[in-house]
């Protein structure tokens, strides 16, 4: 009877042990199942967050990847963006900024080669030292760069295109150290005409009107004023609102134009030599003694005529100083002058009607030629009015030495009338301090300041003051 109780108590017991078992093996299978699920879903999830926020960071293996409610962001970002742009809206996807590598600096003078040669550097056909030389690029003349070819580049200045070493050129910033000393800051004229002011102020006074399209050389350049030469000694301010600046520069000189450069000193050399042989024969009886020049040179210019007075101050001229001297000597060298030049062109002259364009065409000659204050060379160096004075003498007309003096002999006609031939007078402050001659088409030729030497211009380049002929008609 106790055997059987006790069989029962156990068999109770195992079944409530069975049961237990049974419901904790059926609670940890729902359990798993429900993580299980759960894992999985989530895993899903993140993953398609990550393909999609990496799908612009594939090619950057390093790049970080933004969570949700990862507690260092307030809200995802892509990768590679800052997280302080401003929000793309309307669904758009903000593009991936590109890092930007600071731009390297770059010089006007990138294209442009200054030669830096002891005296010239050849411009040769091809590039290497046996190639054919097309011309000369002369120290501190510059060239534009058209390409480069290992240590060669090809350059173009002036008439000539040909190849050059590159040692022998400062390019870029090299060549923009190089533009005070070789390079020459021009003002071209922007308007109609242009006041030439004493000082840089507009209550100053006005020296001279400058006309549109006429070059002149910069000699000082500020904020608003610009100062420039507009011939031998009149120098002045113009606004810089109605002038563009430019810088130019010497360039390469051609074969060809080399020869005929020389080809042109030659022939103006030789003519000095002329004149100074036609001066010839007034020299034998004032070298009949050394002492007798002076005296003959002073007190025979009347009776000499042209020839006496003008072969002396014209000689003695050659070294500058002394021409200022026989300008400035006395006034009765001067009025002798005049009344023999006034003489000799109102007699039936020299030259005939018709022939200023002979003495146009002489003085062309010595364009380029130097000019030199108080010089009287045509070859050497001359001012302007050494310049009109050498070119009459030629044609045996006399004139005074300074343009002031020279303004008044002859036949005064207005300016719209002046051909070739025929004398143009500019003043400064009402003062004539200039000449040229005209040559006919509205220009002249004269020495024109130390920078351009003897040139051609406008009639206009500034405001004519009066003109005069001094040959027959």
């Amino acid at each position: 009877m106790r055997r059987g109780r006790i069989l029962k108590i156990f068999l109770g017991a195992g079944i409530c042990l069975t049961a237990g078992v049974m419901v904790n093996h059926i609670t940890s299978m729902t359990t798993t199942m429900c993580t299980e699920k759960e894992l999985a879903g989530m895993s899903y999830t993140l993953q398609q967050f990550v393909d999609t926020q990496s799908a612009g960071a594939a090619s950057d293996p390093e790049a970080i990847v933004a969570f949700p409610d990862d507690p260092a962001q307030n809200a995802p970002a892509a990768p590679g963006t800052d997280p302080n742009a401003p929000a793309v809206s309307d669904g758009a996807v903000a593009a991936e900024p590109t890092p930007s590598a600071t731009p390297k600096p770059k010089s006007e003078y990138d294209k442009v080669g200054i030669s830096v040669a002891a005296d010239y550097v050849n411009v040769r056909k091809k590039p290497n030292t046996d190639s054919k030389v097309l011309g000369k690029l002369y120290r501190g003349s510059a060239a534009t760069i058209l390409k480069r070819t290992g240590d060669w580049v090809k350059i173009k200045s002036g008439q000539v295109q040909g190849y050059i070493k590159s040692d022998y050129l400062a390019i870029g910033f090299s060549a923009e150290k190089l533009v005070d000393k070789f390079g020459t800051k021009i003002a071209t004229v922007d308007t109609e005409t242009l006041k030439v002011r004493e000082a840089k102020n507009t209550e100053c006074a006005v020296l001279t009107l400058v006309s549109g399209e006429e070059s002149f050389e910069v000699l000082r350049e500020d904020k608003e004023w610009v100062k420039i030469m507009v011939d031998g000694d009149t120098k002045g301010f113009v606004s810089k609102e109605y002038v563009k600046v430019s810088v130019k520069f010497k360039k390469a000189v051609s074969i060809e134009e080399e020869r005929e450069e020389a080809r042109k000193k030659a022939a103006a050399a030789a003519a000095a030599a002329r004149e100074d042989m036609a001066q010839q024969p007034s020299q034998p009886s004032s070298n009949s003694s050394s002492s007798g020049n002076s005296s003959s040179s002073g007190n025979s210019s009347n009776s000499n005529g042209n020839s006496g007075g003008g072969s002396s101050s014209n000689k003695s001229g050659r070294g500058g100083s002394s021409n200022k001297g026989s300008a400035g000597k006395s006034n009765h060298s001067d009025s002798s002058n005049k009344s023999s030049g006034g003489g000799s062109n109102n007699s039936s002259g020299t030259i005939g009607s018709g022939d200023g364009s002979t003495i146009a065409s002489y003085a062309l000659q010595f364009v380029g030629n130097p000019y030199v204050y108080g010089g009287s060379s045509l070859t050497h160096g001359t001012d302007c009015s050494g310049f009109s004075q050498a070119v009459f003498r030629k044609f045996g007309i006399s004139l005074p030495r300074t343009s002031s003096e020279q303004s008044g002999v002859g036949k005064k006609i207005s300016v719209s009338s002046a051909r070739a031939g025929d004398l143009i007078f500019y003043a400064r402050n009402g003062h004539v301090n200039h000449v040229a001659i005209c040559i006919g088409g509205g220009r002249v030729v004269h020495a024109s300041n130390p920078t351009t030497g003897i040139t051609t211009s406008n009639i206009g380049y500034r405001t004519p003051y009066c003109a005069r002929r001094v040959i027959g008609d």
